[in-house]
């Protein structure tokens, strides 16, 4: 089941604003991992490179962290102003 997205707005934010969502409402809970490029680009049928997109965006915001060679998880949880 692929997400609907509004393809006049940029994809990488949808797909960030989705992902900080999940980590608001708890689906993915302070250090969990969140999913790979290759997962988002999968579950949102979008490039890899947009996903890479809005994962750097996540982490840029601070809402998430890599760690090399095992993935990215969750730093924080959102300031709640629903802006990605």
């Amino acid at each position: 089941m692929t997400p609907e997205l509004d393809r006049t707005r940029p994809v990488w934010r949808q797909v960030a604003a989705a992902i900080e969502a999940r980590i608001a409402d708890g689906t993915y809970p302070i250090d969990a991992r969140v999913p790979s490029v290759v997962e988002l680009s999968a579950e949102f049928a979008i490039a890899a490179s947009t996903a890479q997109k809005a994962l750097a965006h996540l982490k840029a915001e601070g809402l998430i962290r890599a760690e090399v060679g095992l993935g990215s998880f969750v730093a924080r949880l959102p300031d709640g102003d629903g802006e990605a």
